[in-house]
């Protein structure tokens, strides 16, 4: 298996382990969204939002893998 193949297959990983964990904060942050403790709520969309971003740019570098 060439280094290429190796990375490609982490990257999928690490997107599937990203994607589960997003999943998980977005639940977690939709339970303190109907508490008194909306700050809370609000750090864990923030860290929502950053996780999509995380997994925007994990497609980008498999995408880049996959080309070279």
């Amino acid at each position: 298996m060439s280094a290429q193949s190796t990375d490609a297959a982490d990257l999928s990983s690490i997107r599937t382990q990203v994607d589960d964990i997003e999943r998980r904060v977005t639940a977690m942050a939709e339970r303190y969204g109907t508490s008194p403790d909306s700050q809370a709520a609000a750090d864990l969309f923030s860290a929502e939002r950053s996780l999509g971003a995380a997994k925007r740019a994990l497609d980008r570098a498999s995408r880049a893998i996959e080309r070279e």
